[in-house]
């Protein structure tokens, strides 16, 4: 088959048309490789299969550009943008790599990767290979068909996921997140590798803020005294989390504790999170088979600060108490211990001053905080009359608000509530400074006011001496009536110069 034996040989034919007809169409590199499957070693030493690999990877990232510049287009302003409106067009191959035998398939998206075909099109590559390839679930949910079959198509399955893990992006939401939940119960219930399931949780704690109620369900696969849904493998998704959520907060500069915003990004996806893993509690919850102590370390894995209100946890704590009734005092209290009653709702606070079920430590916990939150509400409500009782509310319902902030957030609002005192302090003194000159206007009108008395008393007294008052004659009598009228005059003064 060689030029040795001929001119234009089968060898050398065979190469002209790989190389001018089969790597320069797509569609017939996939069917190639689909006809080497069954032929691999030797299809390899022959290099068709390396050739075919790479003529694809090449084919897909020149039309991945080419799409990427018919979508660029010129703004108002006159500035070049990518419409991501616009359909993407350089895609298309997804659907024809499917059919690819598993081993191909991975060489096939390493040399996409290696040549920089985008990660939003491998991962999609990678969502539509796994919905084909694991549609059938004969091993899985069908008891009836043979062992040798399901032996087989367990293996093909293990594999597939195990491949499908190791392909996967490193970037985040590069495939949904729903995607790699399907994939980790795939691999729980297929017994895939340790490391496999772990690369799975970690990439799910990385972005679980987008997660829903429905995916932390993760149906246990064990044996019949175990609880109806894995709780294990959630608890390794929070650890990873808030492992992931504290190294994001490290690797801040320390200039963003000076920034007076409200949250963080990292503390709104926290804040998801706090309330997506309280569902999840109340969810489990009635479980006859869930310990104490999985419910607890499940509740306890995120920080303090990542509730601010604890109606959630209220709740699903209120759920596990009705459901296990025969739990002794001291666990009822440690259980509650979990509860900030502070950061309870109004509604959740009438409920849990009612709820026969909590430790009466607790309900006097409650009705103490309910006392204070009313207290309260009736300083801000005469804080016109009486500003102190209201500075003593701002001081407690600030405290409450800095509890339940992160350690950024928390700096920020101390800052401004250093800001505030000083306002207060300056507000205060310039107060200071007016009464003292009150006071100082005052005693001058005292001392006025205490001579002109002396005065007006000492006619009184000479006039009831009545040295003239016993004259008869006219002219006698006048001079008493003048002095009575100065006197009643002085009087008048006086008194309304100390009004």
């Amino acid at each position: 088959m060689t030029e040795d034996f001929s001119k234009d040989n089968l060898g050398s034919r065979a190469e002209e048309y790989l190389e001018s007809i089969v790597c320069k169409n797509l569609e017939m590199c996939v069917e190639v490789l689909q006809q080497c499957e069954n032929l691999i070693p030797l299809a390899d030493e022959l290099r068709i299969v390396s050739r075919c690999i790479d003529a694809i990877a090449s084919k897909a990232c020149a039309e991945q550009i080419a799409s990427s510049f018919s979508r660029l287009e010129y703004s108002s302003s006159g500035r070049l943008h990518m419409n991501k409106q616009a359909k993407r067009e350089g895609d298309w191959w997804i659907e024809d790599l499917s059919v690819l035998r598993i081993d191909l398939y991975q060489r096939v998206m390493t040399a996409m990767k290696c040549r920089g075909v985008r990660p939003e099109s491998i991962g999609a590559s990678l969502v539509n290979y796994a919905q084909k390839e694991l549609t059938k679930k004969s091993s899985l949910w069908n008891p009836s068909s043979q062992t040798k079959v399901d032996l087989i198509s367990t293996g093909h399955e293990r594999l597939v996921v195990e491949t499908i893990v190791n392909l996967l992006p490193v970037e985040k939401l590069a495939v949904p997140i729903t995607f790699l939940f399907g994939l980790l119960r795939s691999a729980v219930m297929l017994d895939c590798t340790i490391a496999c399931r772990l690369d799975l949780e970690r990439r799910i704690g990385s972005q679980l803020d987008v997660a829903t109620l429905d995916d932390l369900l993760i149906p246990s696969f064990r044996h019949a005294g175990d609880t109806l849904f894995d709780v294990d493998t959630v608890h390794r998704i929070l650890v990873n989390f808030s492992q992931q959520d504290d190294s994001e907060d490290d690797m801040e500069d320390a200039s963003v504790f000076e920034s007076d915003s409200p949250h963080s990004p990292s503390q709104t996806a926290l804040f998801k999170v706090a309330k997506l893993v309280d569902n999840y509690l109340a969810e489990i919850a009635p479980d006859a088979n869930l310990k104490l102590s999985k419910f607890m370390v499940i509740a306890e894995t995120l920080p303090t600060h990542a509730r601010t209100v604890h109606d959630g946890l209220y709740r699903a704590i209120d759920i596990y108490l009705k459901a296990h009734q025969g739990l002794s005092d001291s666990d009822r209290k440690k259980l509650c211990k979990l509860i900030d009653f502070q950061k309870l709702s109004q509604e959740a606070g009438a409920h849990a001053a009612q709820n026969e079920r909590l430790p009466l430590q607790a309900i006097v916990q409650v009705l103490y905080f309910e006392q204070i939150r009313l207290r309260n509400a009736l300083c801000c409500s005469y804080a016109d009359d009486d500003p102190k009782p209201m500075h003593n509310s701002w001081r407690i319902s600030s405290g409450a608000l800095s509890a339940a902030m992160s350690p950024r957030d928390n700096y920020a609002s101390l800052r401004r509530e250093n800001r505030e005192l000083k306002l207060e302090l300056a507000r205060l003194r310039m107060r200071l400074n007016d009464l003292e000159k009150e006071h100082v206007c005052m005693k001058r009108d005292m001392q006025k006011s205490h001579s002109r008395k002396f005065m007006s008393s000492f006619s009184k007294k000479i006039g009831k001496l009545s040295i003239f008052g016993h004259s008869s004659s006219r002219g006698s009598s006048s001079p008493s009536k003048n002095s009575h009228r100065t006197d009643s005059r002085v009087i008048e003064r006086t008194c309304a110069s100390t009004d």
